[in-house]
């Protein structure tokens, strides 16, 4: 598998419309322009707001970004390979760089997380900036847990949370 690239900072979000596709975990909105993601959320209850207010809904806009979503739902996809344009400071992007380097199935705790970029005591900021991270399972923040090993916050649920996990675990989330 070829390197992940270094997320770019950008100075605000790039997205002229969005997508709403289902999933088993319940819709997801994607926004951007072109092929390129700008964002990828959860709706319903969890959500505090509306990632698609003032874009045009193209529900085939991204296309490729749905078929891998459906390919990693279906258990044939381990990674994602779209171009994101996210949103943040200098810190949140290399935490979400760090991100796409845990393995499918496997979790780091956020002191790991922040061992990895060099700041050893910045669990808490690093706990933030996986909290704001636009691109929700393409980019796994999912995969950070609290170091006795206990799941914590998840901007989509626990319940999700717990899915997402467990489907890579190859427990079926389904039963």
């Amino acid at each position: 598998m070829a390197p992940r690239p270094t997320l770019a900072p950008r100075s605000r979000a790039v997205a002229d419309r969005f997508a709403v596709i289902p999933s088993p975990v319940g819709d997801l909105i994607l926004t951007g322009t072109g092929p390129t993601l700008a964002g990828c959320w959860f709706t319903g209850p969890t959500s505090t707001t509306n990632p698609g207010a003032g874009l045009e809904r193209d529900d085939d806009a991204f296309a490729d970004a749905a078929g891998q979503l459906g390919e990693y739902f279906g258990g044939t996809r381990r990674s994602f390979d779209l171009e994101l344009t996210p949103v943040g400071t200098e810190f949140q992007l290399r935490v979400w760089t760090q991100l796409r380097t845990i393995p499918y199935g496997e979790t780091w705790s956020y002191g790991q997380m922040a061992v990895g970029l060099g700041a050893p005591n910045a669990s808490r900021a690093v706990g933030l900036a996986n909290g704001r991270n636009p691109h929700s399972i393409i980019v796994p923040c999912h995969r950070v847990i609290g170091a006795d090993g206990s799941l914590t916050g998840y901007g989509g649920g626990m319940d999700r949370k717990r899915f997402l996990l467990d489907l890579e675990a190859g427990i079926s989330p389904l039963a």
